[in-house]
């Protein structure tokens, strides 16, 4: 349990954005363990200038009981939007630094102390001298290879399965709500395996004045950062299964006791990531999507997508209501091929429900681009079956040629009220990503919605992956850039 015992819900800030993760970080704090991890390479010797390049930094490669490599990343993440008040200067930039250095000297860098990204926004470079079409964006932020008219940094887009007037008709079961289109100016993203360390950095924020227990003077920034949302995420084997049991969920029995995932499965599959340089706008010998080039401004940078959704877990189940069984559609069977590809790829055991009804860990194939419509076709299904896998439709696009993964997920659980129109606490996925350009990740989660193949051939809702269990309310695109250039990139060059 180490200081996770020591949490509760007044240890800070009674109020406003901060306080919905500190509040959740309390709430599941009791089913957490603190990993014991041997010790992380001395921040004394460098830190990569790709800020998400940290495997050395987080969990080693372990073997999974399928005998692939995974990985178990901090146990607590949070991420922390804000919006500016004004245009910030050389003097915002430097405190920007002092601060970012504050939390590195204070913890050292890895997932068993603090791991933090800062990123960017649409609205970020538009208040820059010119905006986006000035001389000092324009001369730095990298170009599509493939259309170079078209920048790196795009809004992003509603997903084809997301509720929003571009996708008229589509509503969800439970939780038909719209989607948001954010327009923040930074994200922070504060990864730790101990909850207690990033309330402290929380209220360090808020203006504690100490940090790790010493004196540090709080970020001063004059006014310059409001914080508009905070979300807590938490990954860790068995923790959604403690979640439901201390809330009494109705499907808590259901939920995989070996998984850190809420839908009973692992992927955290290191076969399904990329390797960051390609996430990265200079690219990697697999492939490269932008115009940047090793040595320019922003060569190590890339995007960071970050959306919220809240899932529905009863639907998953295919319980008609809390008090009611699951139907057969609520299998393990049903459910791993909505996960992974269909045919199934596990038979599960005779009782497919109770604590998952099969294995978390199954092997993260990838089948290739075009097994998803093979299987919308039926083909390799019994007779008159048409289905598709998330995994199968994700595959449509998020590799590369050579089967390179092009995107280092950073995704995860949650259980908090955020937007639920009754403002229950409601099972989430906070999911976040890297990826090389905007661009590629709406072409990935519009393959991943395949509403194209469900027309063209005829697939069922209840066919098609895991979009009916999903409502995304938040979606904002991010520029990651290198860290060298992390705290307000671009404001020592505006003069």
């Amino acid at each position: 349990m180490g200081d996770e015992s020591r949490l509760s819900r007044r240890t800070m800030l009674a109020g406003g954005a901060l306080a919905m993760a500190a509040s959740a970080l309390a709430a599941c704090s009791a089913g957490v363990r603190t990993p014991a991890r041997p010790a992380a390479p001395d921040p004394a010797a460098g830190l990569p200038d790709i800020q998400f390049d940290v495997a050395r930094f987080s969990a080693p490669e372990q073997s999974s009981p399928t005998g692939g490599p995974f990985v178990m990343p901090p146990v607590h993440t949070v991420y922390l939007t804000a919006a500016l008040s004004r245009t910030p200067g050389g003097d915002d930039q430097r405190e920007l630094t002092r601060v970012l250095a504050a939390l590195e000297s204070r913890y050292p860098f890895g997932a068993a102390d603090l791991m933090t990204f800062v990123s960017y926004g649409l609205p970020y470079f538009r208040r820059l001298p010119g905006g986006l079409t000035g001389d000092l964006v324009g001369a730095h932020l990298p170009r599509l290879l493939a259309d170079p008219a078209r920048s790196v940094l795009e809004e992003a887009a509603p997903a084809p399965t997301d509720v929003h007037p571009d996708n008229p008709g589509v509503t969800k079961r439970r939780f038909t709500v719209p989607v948001r289109i954010e327009q923040n100016d930074l994200l922070f993203t504060f990864r730790s395996d101990r909850a207690a360390v990033i309330q402290d950095v929380l209220a360090w924020f808020d203006g504690s004045g100490t940090l790790a227990g010493r004196p540090t003077p709080p970020p001063a920034f004059a006014g310059l950062l409001t914080v508009t949302s905070s979300r807590h995420m938490f990954t860790q084997v068995g923790l959604p299964r403690s979640v439901a049991e201390q809330n009494r969920l109705p499907y808590a029995r259901f939920i995989q006791p070996d998984s850190p995932m809420w839908m009973g499965f692992s992927d955290q599959q290191v076969n399904a990531s990329g390797p960051p340089a390609i996430c990265t706008f200079a690219g990697h010998p697999s492939a490269r999507l932008s115009t940047a080039r090793p040595g320019d401004y922003l060569d190590n940078g890339g995007i960071q997508h970050l959306s919220h959704v809240i899932l529905d877990m009863l639907q998953f189940y295919d319980m008609a209501g809390p008090d009611t069984p699951p139907s057969e559609n609520g299998n393990f069977t049903k459910r791993v091929q909505y996960m992974f590809h269909a045919p199934a790829v596990h038979p599960g055991n005779p009782d497919q429900l109770t604590d998952g009804g099969g294995p978390s860990f199954l092997p993260a194939e990838n089948r290739g681009p075009a097994y998803a419509e093979r299987t919308a076709r039926g083909v390799g299904l019994p007779r008159g079956e048409r289905r598709m896998g998330h995994l199968s439709t994700l595959q449509r696009s998020s590799r590369a040629p050579d089967g390179t993964p092009m995107h280092l997920r950073v995704d995860g659980p949650g259980f908090d009220p955020m937007d639920v129109p009754d403002g229950s606490s409601q099972p989430k996925l906070h999911f976040s990503v890297f990826v090389p350009t905007a661009d590629f990740f709406t072409r990935m989660r519009r393959s991943q919605a395949s509403v194209d193949l469900a027309r063209k051939h005829r697939v069922a809702e209840q066919d098609n992956g895991l979009e009916r269990f999903l409502t995304c309310t938040r979606r904002q695109n991010f520029l990651v850039p290198p860290r060298r250039h992390r705290a307000f990139p671009l404001v020592e060059l505006a003069g």
